[in-house]
């Protein structure tokens, strides 16, 4: 028997309905990118093919995110335009995320710094090295990359690290890598390196105050854990 179309459901059910009496916040994920794709197909409603994509990736929206235009046109219904449609959504998240953070400038704490790099680097298939600039009053002067790589590595050469903090005139540093592993756990390669970086900073009167790895659900600080 065909499914039911989302006009024959009861209205409560229905997606744009149900967020126009109840909110956004009472819709679910697939509910909300159904809203967004309109339609499914003859097999599947929208909300049907909602679930499907997000089981796919064990209901994880930042493996969603992930996921390009043509690997979502994978699933049948979904076009480039619904591909499209879905990924500007989730790009408009992140962006927002990001602006909220930025207006908050003064890094008092990791949690700080991962609020604020964190739509930089997450949601990545392969590693990337970033920085913090700060001045002494602990203001973020420029977030910048400084390298990319593969899913398990990337090159990070002290000598660009420290040129670019002089440029700004930078006094602290905080260093950011991502896991797209999703493995919080530092390596003796990211031990190693974190301590080069702060004798090396020394030397310079630079101060590297802290080193992230950042997966997709979280953060380790090695400043918090005692490991600078």
């Amino acid at each position: 028997m065909q499914n039911q179309t989302i006009r024959m459901w009861a209205e409560d059910d229905r997606p744009r309905e149900k967020m126009m009496l109840k909110g956004e916040r009472a819709l679910s994920n697939a509910e909300l990118i159904a809203i967004l794709i309109g339609s499914g197909s003859q097999e599947e409603s929208a909300v049907e093919l909602s679930m499907r994509i997000l089981k796919v990736k064990e209901n994880d929206l930042s493996a969603v995110a992930k996921m390009t235009i043509k690997e979502l046109m994978q699933f049948k219904g979904i076009g480039s335009v619904k591909a499209i449609t879905i990924k500007a959504a989730l790009e408009l998240g992140k962006r927002r995320q990001l602006a909220v953070a930025e207006k908050k400038k003064s890094i008092t704490s990791s949690a700080d710094a991962f609020e604020l790099i964190a739509p930089f680097i997450q949601d990545k298939k392969t590693e990337e090295f970033w920085i913090m600039i700060l001045n002494r009053r602990n203001q973020v002067i420029e977030t910048r990359k400084i390298s990319s790589g593969g899913v398990n590595h990337t090159a990070v050469d002290p000598k660009v690290l420290f040129k670019i903090v002089l440029e700004y005139l930078g006094s602290l540093v905080i260093m950011v890598h991502n896991h797209p592993s999703g493995n919080l756990k530092p390596s003796q390669t990211d031990l190693d390196l974190t301590k080069k970086m702060v004798q090396a900073g020394l030397l310079l009167d630079i101060d590297v105050i802290d080193h992230l790895i950042i997966t997709d659900h979280g953060y380790f600080s090695f400043k918090d854990a005692g490991a600078m």
